[in-house]
């Protein structure tokens, strides 16, 4: 009759280790903070500090301009997580995200809502006064104020930031305009990229990218 055989481990528990195995306090280390390998150009970051207020057009911005439609005329959009977890590290650095979009749907409102923003204008063209109500609201001016959009009706506000961006895939005259040109396309991490230029400006991206790798 075969003698049955105990494996055991090769390797002996680290230091520690049998504490752990026994259901002990878990080993902790303080991991070294994490060097942040975005760099922006310093004339931007030197617009865009101080701003305490980001304007976001919806479609070809935080979407890829697509309407989705469904039989009975209900609108779908496609967001991405990475501009969705960018506009809530603004929030986090004291930056207040705001909405400006010409078109409105329950699809949009449930997605504002998940990101905890608050400030949003639904269903306007005329997006200027849209943005000094906004503005008002807060106790800030154009100059604490940027800007983000793809089309003509964003004009008016990019003009008056302190900065202003476009996704690459943007009207060529929004373009012409914009400071900023984002190397992604709107809605496929576009707004991200204007975010991290925000957070970076403010001083706040190290401290928020350290935070989030705990």
């Amino acid at each position: 009759m075969t003698t049955p055989t105990l494996f055991t481990a090769c390797n002996p528990l680290p230091a520690g280790g049998a504490e752990l195995a026994r259901g002990g306090p878990s080993l902790r280390s303080e991991t070294p903070a994490l060097k942040p390998s975005l760099n922006f150009p310093p004339e931007m970051l030197l617009r865009a500090q101080g701003v305490k207020v980001a304007f976001f057009d919806v479609d070809g911005v935080l979407t890829d301009g697509g309407l989705y439609m469904s039989g009975d005329g209900e609108q779908i959009k496609r967001f991405n997580t990475l501009d969705g977890h960018g506009l809530k590290l603004l929030q986090q650095a004291g930056i207040t995200p705001a909405i400006i979009t010409g078109r409105d749907s329950p699809a949009l409102r449930a997605r504002l809502r998940a990101l905890g923003i608050t400030h949003a204008h639904f269903g306007t063209e005329d997006k200027r006064p849209a943005a000094e109500i906004t503005l008002q609201a807060l106790g800030l001016d154009w100059r604490e104020a940027a800007a983000m959009g793809d089309d003509w009706p964003d004009l008016a506000v990019m003009r008056r930031v302190a900065i202003s961006c476009a996704p690459v895939n943007a009207h060529v005259e929004v373009k012409a305009q914009a400071h900023f040109i984002t190397q992604a396309s709107g809605g496929q991490g576009a707004a991200r990229e204007f975010c991290d230029l925000l957070l970076v400006a403010s001083g706040s991206y190290a401290r928020l990218l350290h935070a989030c790798a705990q």
